[in-house]
């Protein structure tokens, strides 16, 4: 067999000629015939007992040549692929100029390839240094989510409803008179100001009292996800049944034991500003890196094949297909709430994909030239960390190849941006 490598007139594209002997062609078709043979009917013969003969007299030899050609080419494919140090990042266009039983096998397979990266300045760049302190008002903030989060809701009998009253309602939805589906609930707890309502609804149930009925007009908003509701009045029959009123605890030293492990509301505001902090410092490290790596990408040049940007596109869909099984929804409920088909989708995907497959070319650039790798303890270490997490013992963490590449590769990036992290100056 012989295997020809040659460029073609695109960038990153290079083009193999494949010449195979006929001897070898004519045994792969005989493995064939061995596995197809059952579904042969030959006059004369039983089912699946004819010879190869007299299949080929009966259907021609052609019947076993495009399965020949894919038993014996994907193999033939990868060991050239192999052998060349050829880093292919699309399926290659396959061309045959001669296939027959005791002819050479002649075809080529024109790929795309991993494109060079010529990089730019990713030492000693500029930064700005990035800092968030904690004042005084986010740690009330956060404490006041705490004492939401430990209220005491109190039933209000003595005066109408009230913005921040979590109340409890009947209701019931139409559009010219005629109800319409998802419109109509019993005994629904709706807090007025969360807006969780169609704009205008809330507002209405202000002052409302208990056992009070009244129509409330609103409009649904033109964007809304149901196109048979979209910018349409609708009338909503309401019944009020409770209002409950939020009574938030004292802030002292006794709600500090309630709420925390700790004696006295000082210690709990401490310990807050010291989580707030850290948040803090962990939001500007991601800041510091996104910036460092638009740095560099920005100063790099690379022609990105067009197969590289389409399969990260299909990585993207697939993270939100995963997230929609978590809500329920399936894609195409996702484009049919949308309004977009597939074909915008992933035309809206193509400039964050190519930014994706850049930012990851570069690095991989910059961890080659500078021979960074991860350090085989730390993977070690991590994996053991994870055990007890993925239900393993540290040994089949340790023992599983998949994993730990994975790991190494993604200790390997992290690396690689701290090392550009560490090399620039911030100011």
């Amino acid at each position: 067999m012989s295997v020809k490598v040659e460029n073609t007139e695109n960038k990153n594209e290079v083009k193999l000629s494949f010449t195979v002997e006929a001897e070898k062609f004519d045994e792969a078709m005989k493995r064939v015939y061995v596995k197809t043979a059952k579904y042969f009917t030959i006059p004369g013969f039983r089912k699946g007992k004819a010879p190869m003969q007299m299949v080929e007299k009966h259907y021609g030899s052609e019947i076993f040549y495009e399965d020949t050609f894919n038993e014996l080419v994907p193999d033939i494919y990868e060991e050239a692929i192999r052998e060349n140090n050829i880093q292919a990042v699309s399926k290659p266009e396959i061309d045959i100029s001669q296939i027959g039983k005791g002819k050479d096998l002649i075809f080529t397979a024109i790929v795309q390839i991993k494109p060079e990266v010529e990089l730019g300045k990713y030492k000693g760049i500029e930064l700005k240094k990035i800092e968030y302190t904690v004042s005084d008002k986010d740690v009330e903030h956060e404490l006041g989510h705490m004492a939401e989060h430990n209220a005491r809701l109190i039933s209000v009998e003595d005066r109408p409803v009230e913005k921040g009253d979590l109340t409890v309602i009947d209701f019931e939805g139409s559009i010219d008179g005629v109800p319409f589906e998802g419109g109509k609930a019993e005994k629904h707890e709706l807090e007025i100001g969360s807006n969780t309502f169609i704009p205008g609804f809330e507002d209405q149930i202000i002052g409302m009292k208990l056992e009070e009925e009244k129509d409330i007009q609103v409009n649904f908003p033109e964007d809304y996800f149901s196109k048979e509701l979209a910018g349409k009045p609708a009338v909503f029959k309401v019944k009020l049944h409770e209002i409950k009123k939020k009574e938030l605890p004292t802030m002292d030293d006794e709600f500090a034991k309630d709420v925390s492990e700790f004696d006295t509301l000082q210690e709990l505001k401490n310990s807050i500003k010291e989580k707030l902090q850290k948040q803090n410092d962990e939001k500007a490290k991601a800041e510091t890196e996104e910036a460092a790596i638009e740095a560099v990408t920005g100063s790099a040049k690379v022609d990105i094949p067009e197969a590289m940007i389409e399969t990260e596109i299909d990585h993207l869909v697939e993270d939100i297909e995963h997230r929609l099984q978590y809500q329920g929804l399936t894609l195409e409920q996702y484009y049919t709430l949308s309004g977009k088909s597939e074909t915008q989708v992933r035309e809206e995907m193509k400039q964050q994909a190519q930014k994706n497959v850049k930012t990851g070319l570069v690095l991989e650039a910059i961890m080659k030239k500078e021979e960074i790798k991860p350090d085989e303890k730390e993977v070690e270490e991590k994996l053991k960390q994870m055990a007890k997490g993925y239900g393993k013992t540290e040994e089949e963490m340790l023992k599983n190849d998949y994993l730990k590449e994975v790991l190494g590769n993604n200790m390997q990036v992290q690396k690689t941006v701290q090392f550009i992290v560490d090399n620039a100056k911030i100011k």
